[in-house]
């Protein structure tokens, strides 16, 4: 079984090569799966030309963190994937299927996360979401916060902040249409003005102008 995928695993640099070298240690994973994931990710997959076995989401998540994103949107339905991880969540181990037909029980042992913005007594019966012990519901942010988020998103993108470009786009895209506050929103709109700052051939800066552009491409506005 090729278990080590270096899009998932990050290597430790104090690593004693007296040990086993077919082994290696590596910082707690996180493995994020969203509308793409399928029944078959999450069973073993069986390389004919290599002759392994490529192991499924939830093993390369042990000793970390199994993010299902976007739950509720995926091929496979939520029934079907939550009869799939109901055993695994209760008893802490995974079964997993062998070409020949032989199981093998493997660890289960990560931290699993099902983040959606649906309602969730629509994607699981309540004896399921007992099972989820902890459930955690994100508000929009408020104004203040957004703000703050703003900001903190300006310094990421090495885009000064300006107060009077702000106030606009607060007035005008948000008051105005009663468009709620999102905590994305920031990220998502300063990464298009940078883009089109960059398309532009000058450096990012906000403007009323950037600022319209990037909304109505961002919301689709009329």
């Amino acid at each position: 079984m090729e278990f080590f995928d270096p899009m998932v695993h990050v290597p430790v640099d104090t690593y004693d090569f007296r040990h086993d070298r077919r082994w290696m240690y590596v910082q707690r994973p996180a493995v994020i799966v969203g509308g793409e994931l399928t029944a078959d990710g999450l069973d073993l997959r069986y390389n004919e030309q290599r002759r392994t076995y490529q192991p499924p989401y939830q093993m390369k998540a042990n000793c970390g963190m199994f993010l299902i994103d976007d739950f509720g949107r995926q091929a496979m339905n939520p029934h079907q994937l939550l009869n799939r991880l109901i055993v695994p969540l209760e008893s802490r181990v995974d079964y997993v299927t062998l070409n020949t037909g032989m199981k093998l029980e493997v660890p289960f042992d990560q931290m699993v996360v099902f983040s959606t913005n649906l309602e969730p007594s629509h994607l699981a019966d309540e004896a399921f979401l007992r099972r989820i012990k902890y459930k955690i519901h994100l508000e929009d942010p408020s104004a203040e916060d957004f703000r703050t988020i703003f900001i903190q998103a300006c310094a990421f993108f090495k885009i000064d902040f300006d107060e009077e470009v702000y106030t606009h786009l607060i007035n005008t895209h948000y008051l105005q249409p009663r468009r709620p506050f999102r905590a994305v929103h920031p990220r998502d709109l300063l990464d298009q003005i940078q883009a089109l700052c960059r398309y532009r051939g000058h450096p990012p800066k906000m403007t009323k102008d950037s600022i319209d552009l990037v909304v109505r491409t961002y919301f689709a506005d009329s």
